[in-house]
């Protein structure tokens, strides 16, 4: 009997962390950062299971960006990896479970830099469920 339910218990979190991984993928909108009063893009970023939302983030070139990092998990940790030295951004930020924090940093160059979770759980890898987004620093 002990079996039988260890069984079911597997199977059933197997397909659970399938549908999460699944739901996480979907794209959001692009979420295109304004340029505030005081000179800073401010961006508020959900931070979920297995995903970035907005998983698409445009700023501008050599202006201050400000990213409030949302958890909305109430027990797995995650972090904010971001990095490309070479333009500014050499961001690694952990992320606790169900607070919030903000990162700050200017990008020197522009392109489409990708963003991701490197944290390991007990079903792999955030970064191979799809837990990444990308940061597109326009001129």
């Amino acid at each position: 009997m002990k079996y039988v339910s260890k069984s079911l218990f597997c199977v059933f979190t197997y397909c659970f962390m399938s549908f999460v991984t699944f739901a996480a993928q979907e794209e959001s909108k692009p979420f295109e950062a304004k340029l505030s009063e005081d000179g800073i893009q401010r961006v508020e970023v959900i931070v979920d299971s297995y995903s970035f939302d907005p998983n698409q983030i445009i700023v501008a070139v050599n202006k201050p960006v400000e990213i409030t990092l949302k958890s909305v998990t109430k027990i797995v940790p995650h972090n904010f990896t971001l990095n490309y030295p070479e333009a500014g951004l050499n961001i690694d930020q952990d992320i606790v479970p169900g607070e919030e924090i903000k990162i700050t940093f200017t990008p020197t160059k522009t392109g489409s830099f990708e963003f991701y979770c490197n944290k390991k759980g007990l079903f792999g890898s955030h970064l191979k469920k799809g837990m990444k987004a990308v940061l597109e620093v326009r001129g």
